[in-house]
């Protein structure tokens, strides 16, 4: 089969969660557009709100040199950051709400800048702007996806996984987000990847290091959920397991049902909605630096 990554199946760590999460919430969340618009549909919420500000300031620390990585004060770049994501773009119900995750967040910055640990050492940018390889070309799948922070080992010209996690939970077992990022990073850079650690923003200072996978066994797991997601885009079947719906597909369908509020665009230009929290029962190649 020729390579053709315009007809390829796209499959990432947080597209195969929500497969496997619900095909349903699958379908309305990666491969349905709105027919007005024709755009994707996105779902905003607190939580995401504030691990995306989070993100974006301590990841926009690997591009810069280490000698003038912390020369621009956080706080000042999360306090840009949150502006974008403020009321109701950041799903926030109330001004009280925001005060909470901002002052959780504004945490998570001061907890770094404290005890910056591997971020004031050197590391390896991917240069991709979505890092990517062809997981198998027969199939036609691709699988993509961005990573954390990878911190360069120089004594052993290797890298170190990190990522960065800014809920309240720890990564659950058998999570498929390190199978991915290990494959990621072996294929779309040159140095072998040693180590893997998370990084508990929300109530540690330090890193969690964790076992890496197999990377064949990381490829056999990932390609068999990929195939079922590839048949099922074949087939057009994303049924939810739940005749009523799921806690997964809900508040998609809630959009669909105009029972949502549209109120921006993201970075990809997919429509991003918020849920009336008052009429809803849902749960919240490379280069070293």
């Amino acid at each position: 089969m020729v390579k053709d990554k315009y007809t390829a199946v796209w499959v990432s760590h947080s597209s195969s969660g929500d497969f496997l999460k619900c095909p349903r919430a699958y379908y309305l969340n990666n491969v349905y557009k709105d027919p007005m618009s024709g755009h994707k549909i996105k779902l905003i919420s607190p939580p995401l709100a504030l691990g995306q500000v989070v993100h974006e300031v301590i990841e926009s620390l690997s591009v810069i040199p280490v000698k003038n990585r912390f020369t621009d004060p956080l706080m000042i770049k999360f306090e840009s950051a949150w502006k974008k994501i403020s009321g109701e773009r950041g799903g926030f119900k109330d001004k009280d709400q925001e005060y909470l995750y901002k002052k959780r967040g504004m945490e998570m910055i001061e907890r770094v800048v404290k005890n910056p640990g591997p971020l004031l050492n050197l590391a390896v940018k991917i240069t991709m702007d979505l890092p990517y390889f062809w997981l198998s070309e027969e199939d036609n799948i691709i699988l993509c996806g961005k990573i954390d922070w990878l911190e360069y080992l120089p004594k052993s010209d290797s890298v170190h996984i990190i990522d960065f996690k800014t809920g309240k939970a720890d990564e659950k077992p058998g999570s498929l987000q390190l199978p991915i990022y290990h494959l990621l990073v072996h294929h779309c850079q040159k140095r072998k990847v040693t180590r893997a650690s998370y990084w508990y923003l929300d109530k540690s200072s330090g890193l969690t290091e964790v076992a890496l996978p197999d990377l064949q066994k990381a490829k056999e797991e990932v390609l068999s959920i990929a195939k079922e997601m590839k048949l099922a885009r074949v087939l057009g079947r994303f049924i939810c397991r739940e005749k009523t719906g799921c806690y997964a597909c809900r508040p998609f369908e809630a959009i669909l049902r105009k029972e949502a509020k549209r109120v921006g665009y993201d970075e990809y230009n997919n429509d991003v909605y918020i849920i009336d929290q008052k009429n809803s029962s849902e749960e919240e190649g490379s280069k070293i630096l």
